[in-house]
């Protein structure tokens, strides 16, 4: 969700585009509160959607925590039966 739903504003590397970066650096010093609410309740004003009725405030919680740490880069799709065995 990250990725794609974040990624399609924010950039599909997290370091910025319609929306600001969502790297550590660019995270650092904001509460965390406040980034929860954004998700949750959007900026109104502003291109940024309110995501509550997908994420609740916990998830919202557990997707900033992520993001301050360090989101993991994209290894790509995930092998399949199929590409495992063909290896």
């Amino acid at each position: 969700m990250v990725r794609q739903d974040c990624g399609s504003c924010h950039g599909l590397t997290l370091q910025g585009g319609l929306g600001p970066a969502l790297t550590p650096a660019a995270l650092r010093g904001k509460p965390s509160e406040g980034l929860v609410a954004t998700i949750v309740h959007g900026r109104p004003g502003t291109p940024m959607p309110p995501f509550r009725g997908l994420l609740d405030e916990s998830e919202a919680a557990w997707v900033v925590e992520r993001l301050v740490e360090g989101f993991p880069a994209d290894g790509g799709p995930a092998p399949t039966q199929q590409t495992v065995g063909a290896r």
